[in-house]
């Protein structure tokens, strides 16, 4: 059975700490070739601090997604100009929003434990719902690339693209707006559902 859950950094176990940011250094560094810091096999930044949470997806106690909130009020990879150069000036909205960033689903791990016919991004995209309306947020930033922006198209979350950029690698990014309201959450469950009917 997978199992979504949030961690803040503060609780965050040190054998489930190095697993993800080990799976961070494969995922960013070694899949994506991402400019990224990396340290003793494992990819991390300055914002893996006391103001981030981590929802973690696990099958049979592996990590199989995860990502990294932090309130848009705190330093976070958006407002402090990481993308700054990838895109002509962005800024987040005054309000209580949340950022997420560092997001990924483990390929290899899907295809060793046999899961690549499960709903995973629906259920991590729906849990990121669930976590910002169980925390009173009135919706998530992040920055995207575009292979990612499919995937959030396809999974029936209707998010917006706020600016778009161009990377290093002179591929498209963007900054998007994903809205938490019940008319997502329900086109969500219901494709989770739908998966849960053909695999029963």
């Amino acid at each position: 059975m997978i199992e979504l859950f949030d961690v803040d950094y503060n609780l965050l176990p040190d054998n489930r700490s190095k697993e993800l940011f080990s799976l961070r250094k494969k995922t960013f560094k070694d899949r994506l070739d991402w400019l990224v810091n990396c340290e003793n096999n494992m990819e991390f930044d300055e914002y893996d601090n006391r103001h981030a949470t981590y929802i973690f997806g696990t099958y049979q106690n592996h990590v199989i997604c995860s990502l990294r909130f932090i309130e848009t009020k705190y330093p976070n990879m958006i407002s402090d100009g990481v993308f700054d150069t990838y895109f002509n000036d962005i800024k987040l909205p005054d309000g209580n929003y949340v950022e997420a960033s560092r997001l990924f689903i483990d390929k290899a791990r899907i295809q060793a434990l046999q899961l690549h016919q499960a709903p995973i991004s629906a259920m991590l995209f729906l849990s990121m719902i669930n976590y910002a309306r169980n925390c009173g947020y009135e919706g998530i930033y992040a920055i995207i690339s575009h292979p990612m922006r499919i995937i959030f198209q396809r999974s029936g979350w209707h998010i917006s693209v706020v600016k778009t950029g161009c990377s290093e690698k002179n591929k498209n990014i963007y900054l998007i707006y994903m809205p938490i309201d019940d008319a997502n959450r329900n086109r969500l469950l219901a494709r989770i559902n739908q998966h849960a009917t053909k695999m029963g």
